[in-house]
């Protein structure tokens, strides 16, 4: 790993606050569209590498069934968007956090099926077995920071239903797709790398767009 991607540690934790205080976050107004947050939650990997938790999502699930995302959901009436992730995330994967834990916020990013996500950076320094709730998640994921560094991240194409590019990121053998593509990239840009970067203009497959 290069300097600009330590260890999992204090020294990543330090890099990600301080970049995440720096960001001028945009904020997408909801204009009938409904509140959801998710949890990029940081944790250390198998062999001590910085990653984040992903899931798939459970095939019984009526909407976005079998697709990778985030821990995440809607906001519920009175919770604010950390709230809503740190429960959102002990609800899928049993990983429970304390307010202290969570050390910023990426962009909102606006769905085609509806919804506005706020994506919120936490930090875990004892993470134990990630159990993965059968109701809402068929599998959940350590995936190494170090997955966005190479060189093909992020995969850009276009669609005859948008002028706006897809964008998708190759990790766990397959393609995952936005908003989550357009979320961990913006991860490794602002959080990591400190560069201000959007994403809220990349475009999401039409099979999310349901």
């Amino acid at each position: 790993m290069t300097s600009s991607l330590p260890c999992f540690g204090s020294l990543l934790r330090e890099q990600v606050s301080s970049n995440l205080a720096k960001h001028e976050r945009l904020s997408i107004e909801l204009a009938g569209r409904r509140a959801a947050a998710v949890a990029v939650a940081l944790v250390a990997g198998e062999d001590g590498e910085g990653s984040f938790v992903l899931t798939r999502r459970a095939v019984r699930l009526r909407a976005h069934s079998g697709q990778w995302a985030l821990p995440g959901g809607r906001i519920d009436e009175g919770e604010t968007a950390a709230d809503a992730a740190r429960r959102e995330l002990t609800e899928e994967v049993g990983l429970a956090l304390p307010p202290e834990e969570v050390l910023g916020l990426l962009d909102d990013y606006a769905t085609r099926s509806g919804f506005v996500i706020t994506p919120v950076v936490l930090w875990s320094s004892n993470t134990g077995e990630l159990v993965a709730n059968p109701k809402e998640v068929a599998a959940v994921y350590r995936v190494p920071l170090a997955v966005l560094e190479r060189p093909e991240v992020p995969h850009l194409h276009s669609i005859p239903e948008s002028d706006r590019p897809v964008i998708s990121i190759p990790m766990v053998e397959t393609y995952v797709h936005a908003p989550t593509a357009a979320i961990v990239y913006q991860l490794r840009e602002v959080a990591i790398h400190g560069r201000d970067t959007r994403v809220a203009h990349f475009e999401q497959p039409t099979f999310a767009w349901k």
